[in-house]
């Protein structure tokens, strides 16, 4: 770009006034700064490698070279991560957080303390604020885990559910029950 005019500042700094109406001004530590023609988008290229940008919305893009990490705040609030091993943090003004793994495994961070990771094979688990969890399976199949037993559903109807002691339980769609202790011995099976 052809310049206007430059300007040499005592403190070490000079700007050039491009003819296209952009500004550039460097810094004496390596840091240079371009104002576009419009005065609202801004790049500040730092001496370290790091790169700001300022859009004319207002969204500012900030690259970290060392990290090679892409943080992008947005004028609504949403924060956006972008991490150099695939992964990608969106952080909500309301406080949730969504972060995609390389391996496209989601998970959800809410703000009342609940979680929910959805897998790329579809299963989900989501774990409540008191640690409960409950895992729904590509399969049809699901689990309840809390701090007294954990129960499988099966999509036939079948329920077991193993407790905390060992006990196992077993109840099937036909009606029949069957419990064991725990080193597996039958304590009682209705057989109809």
């Amino acid at each position: 770009e052809e310049i206007q005019r430059e300007i040499a500042y005592p403190d070490g700094k000079v700007e050039k006034v491009l003819k296209n109406g952009c500004h550039l001004i460097f810094f004496p530590n390596g840091t240079w700064k371009k104002v576009g023609s419009d005065g609202k988008t801004i790049t500040i290229t730092f001496f370290n490698g790091d790169v700001k940008q300022v859009m004319p919305d207002q969204t500012v893009i900030y690259y970290y070279a060392d990290a090679k990490t892409t943080h992008t705040t947005y004028s609504d609030g949403l924060e956006v991560l972008q991490f150099s091993n695939g992964q990608i943090e969106k952080h909500y003004p309301d406080g949730k957080k969504e972060i995609t793994f390389p391996d496209q495994t989601i998970k959800n961070l809410f703000t009342d303390g609940q979680e929910e990771s959805i897998f790329p094979d579809g299963t989900i688990v989501r774990i409540q604020r008191d640690g409960s969890k409950t895992i729904e399976f590509n399969n049809g199949q699901r689990e309840l885990h809390t701090s007294q037993f954990k129960r499988r559903e099966y999509p036939d109807g079948t329920v077991k559910t193993v407790y905390t002691n060992g006990h196992q339980e077993t109840k099937y769609v036909s009606g029949r029950v069957r419990v064991k202790d725990k080193d597996g011995n039958i304590l009682m099976d209705t057989k109809l």
